[in-house]
């Protein structure tokens, strides 16, 4: 299985009064968005399963890669690692999740399925973590499953 997490783009700071799930992108964070879209838009495979948060900003940064996605209430910005694991079918789903969420969700994920021994890694406004899974052995299928980091892109790696 691949589960491909893509932290939302650079977020304007919350007004006095406005809820946290009201914050949209800047325009830097919208050219984060775009640029990691076209990455994405050229490596994901078209089977690919889009899970987002319900905040405006994590769609406003999935908007930008022009994909069909379904919102998940349990990814928002409180939810925790597990939460998510169970959203993206880890690690039983038959094609890729992609999954557009928050810190530190997102950290806590990849630490435990690449770093466990670690509580979080730092994942960073626009980024994509890519992990993946693949027998150890394919004459030996007891040895098991390894779970791997295959990229971390950013958007100012991003050539268009």
């Amino acid at each position: 299985m691949d589960l491909i997490l893509w932290r939302h783009a650079e977020a304007e700071l919350a007004a006095p009064g406005m809820p946290d799930s009201a914050r949209k992108l800047t325009g830097k964070g919208i050219k984060q968005a775009n640029k990691m879209a076209y990455w994405l838009d050229s490596n994901l495979p078209e089977t690919c399963r889009i899970l987002v948060s319900p905040t405006v900003r994590t769609r406003e940064t999935m908007a930008a890669l022009d994909r069909k996605f379904k919102v998940i209430y349990e990814i928002g910005p409180e939810a925790d690692a597990d939460a998510l694991l169970l959203a993206a079918n880890w690690p039983n789903s038959r094609e890729p999740v992609l999954i557009v969420g928050h810190q530190p969700t997102l950290g806590q994920v990849a630490a435990r399925l690449i770093a466990p021994t670690q509580h979080d890694c730092s994942v960073r406004k626009g980024n994509v973590w890519w992990i993946s899974q693949k027998q150890r052995s394919k004459e030996d299928s007891a040895a098991g499953v390894q779970t791997y980091l295959k990229a971390i892109m950013a958007p100012d790696l991003v050539v268009k």
